[in-house]
């Protein structure tokens, strides 16, 4: 998303990233976390999974934000997300 101004606190803020791990043969496909991600980085994969289901994937790995709703709404716990370090801030001015 691009704003039109710059934020004045943004050499303060990081924004945190994360990293999805799936347990693929404990997922039963019912997709909720495809559905509920607030960023679109999960999509369900066309390969099964040893009980019949369609796992998530994640397609856009840069876009997680760790917000670990994904983990939270799972019923099999069957996902999970680990926080990365912060990225070096970079300032661009426009």
């Amino acid at each position: 998303m691009k704003y039109w101004r710059t934020p004045l606190d943004l050499d303060r803020i990081t924004v945190p990233h994360g990293e999805i791990h799936i347990l693929k043969d404990r997922c039963k496909g019912c997709g909720f976390c495809v559905e509920y991600c607030p960023k679109g980085v999960l999509a369900i994969s066309k390969e099964f999974n040893h009980k019949g289901y369609h796992p998530p994937e994640v397609v856009k790995p840069e876009e997680c934000v760790n917000c670990n709703l994904c983990e939270m709404i799972c019923p099999d716990f069957a996902i999970y997300s680990v926080a990365l370090p912060p990225a070096p801030a970079t300032t661009t001015f426009r």
